[in-house]
Protein backbone atom coordinates (compact mmCIF):
# COMPACT_ATOMS: atom_id res chain seq x y z
CA UNK A 1 0.00 0.00 0.00
CA UNK A 2 1.29 3.25 -1.01
CA UNK A 3 0.28 6.67 1.09
CA UNK A 4 0.64 9.95 -1.16
CA UNK A 5 0.86 13.40 0.51
CA UNK A 6 0.68 16.61 -1.34
CA UNK A 7 1.76 20.12 -0.19
CA UNK A 8 2.74 23.20 -1.21
CA UNK A 9 -0.57 24.94 -2.71
CA UNK A 10 -2.12 28.28 -2.09
CA UNK A 11 -3.06 31.31 -3.50
CA UNK A 12 -0.30 33.16 -6.10
CA UNK A 13 -0.43 35.84 -8.15
CA UNK A 14 -0.05 35.58 -11.91
CA UNK A 15 3.40 35.21 -13.26
CA UNK A 16 4.21 34.17 -9.64
CA UNK A 17 5.89 30.27 -8.42
CA UNK A 18 5.06 27.92 -6.47
CA UNK A 19 6.66 24.08 -5.93
CA UNK A 20 4.34 21.39 -5.09
CA UNK A 21 5.88 18.47 -3.36
CA UNK A 22 4.14 14.91 -2.84
CA UNK A 23 5.67 12.46 -0.33
CA UNK A 24 4.96 8.85 -0.02
CA UNK A 25 4.87 6.00 2.69
CA UNK A 26 6.19 2.56 1.97
CA UNK A 27 10.06 1.65 0.88
CA UNK A 28 9.07 0.76 -2.66
CA UNK A 29 8.85 4.97 -3.70
CA UNK A 30 11.27 3.80 -6.43
CA UNK A 31 9.38 1.30 -8.27
CA UNK A 32 6.49 3.86 -8.72
CA UNK A 33 6.37 5.66 -12.00
CA UNK A 34 4.95 9.20 -10.63
CA UNK A 35 2.15 11.73 -12.27
CA UNK A 36 0.59 14.72 -11.58
CA UNK A 37 -3.32 15.82 -12.40
CA UNK A 38 -5.07 18.73 -11.86
CA UNK A 39 -8.44 19.28 -12.13
CA UNK A 40 -11.50 22.18 -11.47
CA UNK A 41 -14.99 21.78 -10.64
CA UNK A 42 -17.22 20.42 -13.61
CA UNK A 43 -13.80 19.04 -15.56
CA UNK A 44 -12.26 15.61 -15.87
CA UNK A 45 -8.96 15.16 -14.39
CA UNK A 46 -5.95 16.72 -16.29
CA UNK A 47 -2.36 15.30 -17.08
CA UNK A 48 -0.03 17.62 -15.74
CA UNK A 49 2.81 15.86 -15.62
CA UNK A 50 4.78 12.46 -15.35
CA UNK A 51 8.19 10.82 -14.22
CA UNK A 52 9.98 7.83 -15.06
CA UNK A 53 10.96 5.38 -11.60
CA UNK A 54 14.33 7.05 -12.26
CA UNK A 55 13.78 10.56 -12.66
CA UNK A 56 15.61 10.07 -16.08
CA UNK A 57 12.56 10.62 -18.07
CA UNK A 58 9.60 13.20 -17.97
CA UNK A 59 6.85 14.31 -20.08
CA UNK A 60 4.17 17.30 -20.47
CA UNK A 61 1.16 18.20 -21.07
CA UNK A 62 1.17 21.06 -23.53
CA UNK A 63 -0.27 23.43 -21.64
CA UNK A 64 2.55 23.34 -18.87
CA UNK A 65 5.39 22.50 -21.02
CA UNK A 66 8.52 25.05 -20.41
CA UNK A 67 7.02 26.14 -16.98
CA UNK A 68 6.91 23.23 -14.87
CA UNK A 69 9.32 21.04 -14.15
CA UNK A 70 8.82 17.54 -12.65
CA UNK A 71 11.79 15.83 -10.52
CA UNK A 72 12.14 13.32 -8.01
CA UNK A 73 14.18 12.32 -4.86
CA UNK A 74 13.82 8.66 -4.49
CA UNK A 75 16.00 8.55 -0.85
CA UNK A 76 13.15 11.24 -0.15
CA UNK A 77 10.56 9.14 -1.35
CA UNK A 78 9.80 12.89 -2.58
CA UNK A 79 8.56 14.65 -6.02
CA UNK A 80 8.27 17.87 -6.77
CA UNK A 81 6.62 20.13 -9.57
CA UNK A 82 8.18 23.25 -9.89
CA UNK A 83 5.89 25.75 -11.10
CA UNK A 84 6.47 28.91 -13.00
CA UNK A 85 5.07 31.48 -14.89
CA UNK A 86 1.37 30.71 -13.41
CA UNK A 87 -1.28 31.57 -15.13
CA UNK A 88 -5.06 31.95 -14.07
CA UNK A 89 -6.25 28.91 -15.93
CA UNK A 90 -3.39 26.72 -13.57
CA UNK A 91 -5.79 27.38 -11.12
CA UNK A 92 -7.00 23.64 -9.88
CA UNK A 93 -6.47 21.00 -7.10
CA UNK A 94 -3.55 18.80 -7.91
CA UNK A 95 -3.01 15.27 -7.74
CA UNK A 96 -0.19 13.38 -7.31
CA UNK A 97 -0.29 9.60 -8.61
CA UNK A 98 2.07 6.33 -8.36
CA UNK A 99 2.08 3.79 -10.92
CA UNK A 100 3.69 0.46 -10.53
CA UNK A 101 6.10 0.13 -13.43
CA UNK A 102 8.98 -2.57 -14.30
CA UNK A 103 10.20 -1.10 -17.12
CA UNK A 104 12.68 2.37 -15.00
CA UNK A 105 12.02 4.53 -17.89
CA UNK A 106 8.25 4.20 -18.49
CA UNK A 107 5.68 6.39 -17.68
CA UNK A 108 2.39 7.34 -18.78
CA UNK A 109 -0.14 10.31 -19.33
CA UNK A 110 -3.42 8.81 -18.62
CA UNK A 111 -5.38 8.51 -15.16
CA UNK A 112 -6.17 4.94 -15.67
CA UNK A 113 -3.03 2.80 -14.95
CA UNK A 114 -1.92 4.90 -11.74
CA UNK A 115 -2.96 2.91 -8.93
CA UNK A 116 -2.40 4.87 -5.78
CA UNK A 117 -3.60 8.81 -5.72
CA UNK A 118 -2.70 11.88 -3.12
CA UNK A 119 -6.14 13.65 -1.30
CA UNK A 120 -4.83 16.70 -3.90
CA UNK A 121 -3.55 20.69 -3.01
CA UNK A 122 -5.22 23.49 -4.39
CA UNK A 123 -3.64 25.43 -6.38
CA UNK A 124 -5.31 29.52 -6.80
CA UNK A 125 -3.70 31.92 -9.61
CA UNK A 126 -5.04 35.39 -9.35
CA UNK A 127 -5.03 37.75 -12.35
Amino acid sequence: QVQLVESGGGLVQAGGSLRLSCASSGRTFSRYAMGWFRQTPGKEREFVAAISRSGGRTYYSDSVKGRFTFSRDNAKNTVYLQMNSLKPEDTAVYYCAADRVYDSDSYTDTAGPYEYWGQGTQVTVSS
